[in-house]
């Protein structure tokens, strides 16, 4: 039983390197997809005559049965060390000043060491907003059952669980588990006895709307497509390889994916009613705007709030969140105003955005 227990907490504390070697490479390294988000693709026509008072625009939504300021999201990225907590805690505490839902990165670690758990504590710095936990789907193909997912909910006080699917960067991963074989099967188990609401998002290469009803049919209470534009995992995972040909084939894999306005636009056209996560390389509230008004319930946003959150001292870090959270926010509301759209709802159902040819 002792040998057992140390196998597990060595586990943990290999994946805690890993995390913090992921934390190093997305802050030092390039590792943008070679693909755009899309939304380059779109635009909208301005109204010169808005017919609208910009303070009463409203942007309130609710995610998960909780009331947030703003349909935006932090996205799940990181947790399992020390540098992780700490990141985690001002992003939460960020998050809840502006009224934005959060998720939590890959919860496994807390699992395999109870030691990492703290790192995924957030709910005293917010206690208001909803918190998404989360580890990769791929696990309940290597004993993480519903028991497991429970533990995790419990311990971050979540509202939801999120599974990640990240099939391509776990075939680059030097420690990669590539069994994806009769997943489908095991996620309609959990999202069927898990007592909060079960979601799935990708990690950057996206879901087509195939895809998203065959998860939909399964369970899912909600899908981020979490499309190709922002983080390629196979150029992170190129970083820590040791394996000359896994490091010399992730640059075949620089373009993969489904641009995020894509996912967006098909997984809506195929599902009217679930709630749909628009996140893969936004950088603004305009393509915030964008998003919704192709058919997300929420945009959200990652590695590019990561930078403000991990250099320089506590006080300076938050400052650096809160500052790009509120721009986001003031450049969602903007947009709002120059199509004259006074609510999401008549976001969402605008005629003013339009495809370029």
């Amino acid at each position: 039983m002792k040998r057992e227990h140390e196998t597990i907490q060595n586990a943990g504390r290999l994946t805690a390197r890993r995390k913090s070697e992921h934390i190093r490479i997305c802050l030092e390294e390039q590792v943008e997809s070679g693909l755009t988000a899309g939304f380059e693709s779109y635009r909208f026509r301005h109204a010169a005559v808005p017919e609208l008072n910009f303070s009463d625009i409203g942007t309130g939504a609710y995610f998960l049965g909780k009331k947030v300021a703003a349909p935006l999201l932090i996205s799940s990225m990181t947790g399992g060390t020390d540098e992780a907590g700490a990141i985690n805690l001002l992003l939460a505490e960020a998050a809840e000043e502006r009224g934005w839902a959060i998720g939590l990165g890959s919860m496994r670690a807390a699992i395999e060491d109870g030691e990492l758990a703290p790192t995924f504590k957030i709910r005293q710095a917010a206690p208001t907003i909803p918190v998404l936990a989360n580890v990769g789907a791929v696990q309940l193909n290597y004993g993480f059952g519903v028991e497991q997912c429970r533990e995790i909910v419990e311990l971050a006080e979540a509202d939801g669980l999120v599974l990640h699917l990240n099939s391509m960067q776990e075939i680059f991963q030097p420690e990669g588990d590539t069994n994806f074989r009769n997943l489908l099967a095991r996620i309609e188990t959990l999202c069927a006895k898990l007592e909060v609401p079960v979601g799935v998002k990708e990690v950057g290469w996206g879901i087509d709307g195939a895809n998203a009803v065959r998860l939909a049919e399964a369970g899912a209470a909600f899908i981020d497509v979490a499309g190709a534009g922002g983080t390629s995992w196979s150029q992170v995972e190129k970083h820590r390889s040791t394996d000359k040909v896994r490091r010399e084939a992730a640059e075949a894999f620089t373009d993969w994916g489904i641009p995020t306005a894509e996912c967006i636009h098909e997984v809506r056209s195929c599902l009217k009613d679930v709630t749909l996560i628009a996140s893969g390389g936004l950088r603004s509230g305009v393509d915030a705007a964008k998003a919704l008004a192709l058919g997300a319930d929420l945009a959200g946003f990652g590695r590019s709030l990561l930078a403000g959150a991990a250099v320089g001292g506590r006080e300076e870090r938050l400052a650096a969140i809160y500052h790009q959270l509120e721009r986001i926010e003031f450049e969602l509301k903007a947009a709002m105003f120059g199509i004259g759209a006074a609510s999401l709802e008549e976001l969402h159902g605008t005629d003013r955005l339009v495809r370029l040819s």
